[in-house]
């Protein structure tokens, strides 16, 4: 069976992030995550988590001063007091909701990114979320999406990851965005799936609901349940018409498309 996640950083994002978990569980996903629900007293989101039953997969460390484009701090020399006080906010609040993971954002490479630092703060991130029975995500960005992503290529995350050496550090296996890396995601999935944390999806190279495209996800989803993934999909897309009739075809390997 497979079961969806609707990231709230783009879907029903218009009505406040309490609704939109009740509205997420009405229009029939599993499990919901999101980017940065910091605005909100984490009273109020497990209030709506716990109403509806809804697991909270994910939230993002915030990314920084945006007036000056930055896209995470992890990574950036210099920062590290800024860096973990982030993680200790995202982690604090993860542990409030009952989310399972945070997505530990790296920055730019243009804004003093290093390997070492990154793996200094994902250390620090790893042992604290630890504590507390929480993951720790990184994910690969393509840079059309994300310019000047530190993190651009799985094989960089594979990398960090066996640097730092802590076990609830994972992959966020993104469909579109390693699409848009390079396509070959079996492949790709396959080398590196021991590592995978969380699965997302979309069309590509549009983004938006992912029933049309590059990638045929009634095939690819149960495809990538078979060779081991149990966890829900992560339905991170930008939406175009507004329908959720892709649930249904997406949902079985017999559905299919044509893009």
């Amino acid at each position: 069976m497979i079961r969806f996640s609707a990231n709230l950083g783009f879907l029903f994002t218009d009505r406040p992030l309490p609704e939109a978990i009740l509205a997420a569980k009405a229009a029939g996903f599993s499990a919901v995550e999101c980017h940065w629900p910091y605005d909100f007293d984490p009273v109020e989101i497990k209030a709506a988590l716990d109403a509806t039953g809804l697991p909270m997969v994910g939230i993002n460390t915030l990314r920084g001063d945006l007036t000056r484009g930055e896209n995470g701090l992890a990574a950036l020399s210099g920062r590290e007091e800024e860096a973990r006080s982030v993680i200790r906010r995202a982690v604090e609040y993860a542990a409030a909701i009952g989310a399972a993971n945070v997505h530990v954002m790296a920055g730019r490479k243009g804004h003093g990114a290093e390997t070492a630092t990154f793996v200094a703060n994902l250390r620090f991130a790893a042992e604290l979320a630890g504590a507390h029975g929480i993951g720790i995500l990184i994910e690969p960005l393509n840079p059309h999406d994300a310019p000047d992503y530190f993190l651009n290529s799985i094989e960089t995350a594979r990398a960090v990851i066996e640097t730092v050496g802590a076990p609830n550090l994972k992959i966020m296996f993104d469909c579109y965005h390693q699409q848009r890396l390079g396509g070959e995601l079996i492949g790709t999935f396959l080398r590196h799936k021991d590592l995978i944390g969380h699965v997302q999806f979309a069309s590509a190279p549009d983004r938006a609901e992912p029933d049309h495209g590059e990638v045929d996800y009634a095939w690819l989803l149960p495809e990538l349940q078979r060779l081991g993934y149990t966890g829900v999909f992560g339905a991170e897309y930008k939406p175009a018409t507004g329908s959720m009739d892709w649930m249904e075809s997406v949902s079985h390997r017999e559905g299919g498309f044509t893009g």
